[in-house]
């Protein structure tokens, strides 16, 4: 009795060699990467990823809800409506509008996100009554709790592609190389 399946070639076809180089993080043949994926072109534009998308959020929620929508002296009064020195509307604002474009850009983005976690820590002790979904009267604590945890993880990781931090270390490092010569 023969246990083949007769459309093994289809389902599982046979690897073809590839043109791609051996680089360093791959295995198996030479020109077969193991998981291309965990190249590190594609980890440094995932965090990049992080890092701008949570830069625009801090942006929009600054800019068009703080300043557009409820205006810094509404915000001011909100704040001082829940137990909250009026002046901290202003601080947080600046932090909000000033970190998200500091992200955006890629600039000192472990401190930006740093300094940024107290602000998100203000945003859940303010939702915590709430409820857990963001969609309840006021708005949940999970959103605020996800957000925290998103900036946790980029001081972690650090700025990734595209910032402009890490163009300046590049700089700094040809600009040491060039001196030690």
């Amino acid at each position: 009795m023969n246990n083949d399946i007769p459309f093994t070639p289809i389902i599982n076809p046979p690897r073809k060699p590839t043109l791609l180089p051996h680089r360093a993080g791959w295995s198996g043949a030479r020109n077969e990467p193991e998981n291309a994926m965990n190249d590190s072109r594609y980890t440094d534009y995932g965090i990049a990823l992080l890092r701008i998308s949570l830069g625009l959020m801090f942006i929009a929620h600054s800019v068009v809800l703080k300043y557009f929508t409820y205006g810094l002296a509404g915000t001011a009064q909100f704040f001082e409506s829940i137990g909250l020195p009026g002046f901290l509307a202003y601080i947080v604002f600046g932090m909000e509008a000033v970190g998200g474009i500091l992200l955006v850009l890629g600039v000192r983005t472990r401190e930006v996100s740093a300094a940024l976690i107290p602000v998100l820590a203000g945003a859940l002790w303010v939702h915590s009554g709430n409820g857990w979904v963001f969609s309840n009267a006021n708005g949940g604590w999970e959103y605020p709790l996800y957000l925290t945890v998103l900036l946790a993880a980029q001081v972690l990781v650090g700025e990734g592609a595209f910032a402009l931090s890490r163009r300046q270390v590049r700089t700094d490092r040809v600009i040491a190389r060039q001196s030690a010569a």
